[in-house]
């Protein structure tokens, strides 16, 4: 991670360096399998290469289009400006750009590719839902994120899937197209090709899902350790949970590709099946977290 005074968390190291890894492998056996069984690998993993680096390089502006966010000043609000300000001077790190998304959404994201090309989001719904000292613990949370790198591990881990897609198509494309084959042949080839990008899709969301919760809890672990008031995290993401039904539901279903990056997932429904492909731990487990840290810090 950063070096910066956010307390370190190996279990997030550890579980990043792994997903990383697996996902490495997943890429390979895609590329392969593409290889094999079409011979019109080239152009997939110059197409795969090339959205990759697109993802890392202007992942922070990304994420800011796909949300309807801008860039804003010190001058232009400067309560936001202050509160990071604040945090990243008791953190010891540098200060990302700061951003609002003008949406009634209750929520808040990081985004970049390194703690010095970050950008700290926060919604004008969470604004007009929480006080200045729960803003504070979210802004905390999402600064955790920078600080312990997982915002840029998360974003190049999400990729793998679209990858998948892409160089699919593109063997499908150029591969099969290509007159190579004849008909029964490009027909098996395009089931294989297929086959093997669907496994490496689900086990790419599987993995992102996994290092998603736990990064949240991490998250929460030092921006509440940061500031020393676990309790007003806990009172924001209640706030927040409370509120989120009241959002309409086509605005939640805009918002839900992106809740492995928000602070609070934006659900349009209570699915026990879908809660096992969650992006973030159940509300109970982050409280209960908060808890046993309020506790702690009252002993020390």
């Amino acid at each position: 991670m950063a070096r910066t005074r956010f307390a370190p968390d190996r279990g997030l190291t550890a579980r990043m360096l792994v997903t990383m890894g697996l996902l490495a492998v997943l890429y390979v056996v895609l590329v392969g399998a593409i290889s094999l069984l079409s011979g019109a690998w080239l152009l997939g993993v110059i197409i795969g290469l090339a959205v990759l680096w697109g993802q890392w390089y202007f992942s922070d502006k990304l994420a800011l289009s796909a949300m309807g966010a801008r860039e804003v000043s010190p001058a232009e609000d400067p309560q936001l400006h202050a509160i990071i300000d604040r945090l990243c001077a008791m953190a010891d790190m540098p200060k990302p750009k700061v951003a609002v998304a003008h949406t009634d959404l209750p929520n808040a994201f990081a985004a970049g590719r390194s703690p010095d090309r970050a950008v700290v989001c926060v919604t004008d719904g969470l604004r007009r839902r929480v006080d200045e000292r729960e803003l504070e613990a979210v802004v905390s949370h999402e600064l955790s994120h920078v600080a312990h790198r997982d915002v840029l591990v998360m974003t190049i881990a999400s990729v793998v899937g679209v990858l998948a897609g892409f160089m699919t198509r593109a063997v499908l494309w150029s591969g099969m197209m290509g007159g190579r084959n004849n008909n029964n042949n490009a027909a098996i080839v395009a089931l294989g090709v297929m086959l093997v990008a669907a496994v490496v899709y689900f086990v790419s969301f599987l993995l992102t899902r996994l290092l998603s919760r736990y990064r949240e809890l991490a998250a929460d672990r030092g921006g509440a350790i940061l500031t020393g008031q676990p309790s007003a995290l806990a009172s924001a993401l209640t706030k927040i949970s409370g509120d989120m039904a009241k959002i309409p539901n086509k605005d939640l279903r805009a918002a839900e590709p992106y809740n492995a990056f928000f602070f609070y997932p934006a659900m349009t429904g209570k699915l026990d099946i879908a809660s096992l492909f969650a992006s973030h731990p159940p509300l109970e487990k982050r409280l209960a977290q908060l808890d046993k840290i309020s506790v702690e810090l009252g002993r020390e």
